[in-house]
């Protein structure tokens, strides 16, 4: 199966389209942009906190636990879209397998919430 460039001819449009309109938003922001550049506004500055003070400030290990059972949940949802698409094809098997994984996953919830895990104050 041979393929020829026209084919790909739409996506070539719409990548090329997309980086012209990319950097031509970024050159007219740039260019007609107000220019007021001071020492706070030029300082680093990461996740709200305020850059003064020792890098080294230990966090404390709710922050941790909490973004690790973010990420937790979050993948829960990566495994439920393809199941969800497939719905149909992977009949009443797919069904209670995905029963078991949604049973597993919100008893780990409820372990959390016994344990008081998401509770900032204790």
């Amino acid at each position: 199966m041979t393929s020829n460039l026209y084919d790909f001819l739409p996506i070539l449009m719409q990548v090329a389209f997309s980086v012209v309109f990319v950097f031509a938003i970024v050159f007219v922001s740039n260019l007609i942009g107000p220019k007021r550049k001071n020492a706070r506004k030029m300082a680093n500055f990461e996740c709200g906190l305020d850059p003064i003070g020792d890098a080294r400030r230990p966090f404390h290990i709710r922050y941790f636990l909490v973004a690790i059972l973010f990420v937790l949940f979050d993948i829960e949802i990566v495994f439920m879209y393809p199941w969800a698409v497939n719905f149909q094809e992977l009949s009443w098997e797919g069904f209670g397998k995905m029963g078991i994984f949604i049973a597993i996953i919100i008893v780990g919830l409820l372990y959390e919430v016994k344990r008081r895990a998401l509770d900032w104050e204790k």
